[in-house]
């Protein structure tokens, strides 16, 4: 992998069964990490969103690292054309790997395991465990329902109001490295 360029860890879709709109934003959103010079990393397989991703910042020029655990590997949903292919043991494992390699977290639509998947970075940085920025894709109003169950957290202060700077809601792929260019992480006291 080329040290120089930063690595967009992206969450997303594995369904190959979702509105066409969705694979379109994936063809898009690859095509722009690569030409915006960036490195990707997400879940190693050919499927659904995470594919389509892969194989468009591929033909971009990026280089792309794929995490599979061995479960899914076992399926045949390993992406066979990537810069690096790393097999890890169970999910837990898969997320820690792509956390390791990653500068730059992205949560393009997807489902349970894209919620888990970024909730558990935005948790590590409100703990101070990394300071990388964090991105939801709102493409189509996708996560608006979900920001309307973190106003009722920040409501009813399960979380404090500055938490809401943890992350970053882009409407569309060009907010994103519009983002991501002027990023400078915000000081956060502890949560206690």
């Amino acid at each position: 992998m080329n040290k120089n360029k930063k690595t967009i860890c992206v969450y997303c879709s594995s369904s190959n069964h979702l509105p066409e709109k969705y694979y379109i934003l994936s063809r898009e959103l690859g095509c722009k990490i690569g030409q915006n010079g960036y490195n990707m990393v997400y879940g190693g397989t050919t499927v659904g969103m995470m594919g389509i991703i892969a194989n468009s910042a591929l033909e971009n020029g990026s280089e792309v690292i794929g995490v599979i655990p061995e479960k899914i590997e076992s399926f045949g949903l390993k992406h066979p054309s990537l810069a690096k292919v790393i097999v890890t043991k169970d999910m837990r494992e898969r997320k820690a790997t792509m956390e390791k390699y990653a500068d730059i977290f992205v949560a393009a639509p997807g489902g349970f395991g894209t919620f888990e998947e970024i909730f558990e970075i935005i948790v590590a940085k409100q703990l101070g465990y990394h300071d990388k920025p964090i991105i939801f894709l709102n493409f189509d109003n996708y996560y608006s329902n979900l920001f309307k169950m973190f106003d009722t957290v920040y409501e009813n202060k399960f979380a404090k109001q500055e938490t809401r700077d943890l992350y970053y809601i882009a409407e569309n792929t060009d907010n994103i490295f519009n983002y991501i260019k002027t990023y400078k992480p915000a000081e956060f006291t502890l949560k206690w």
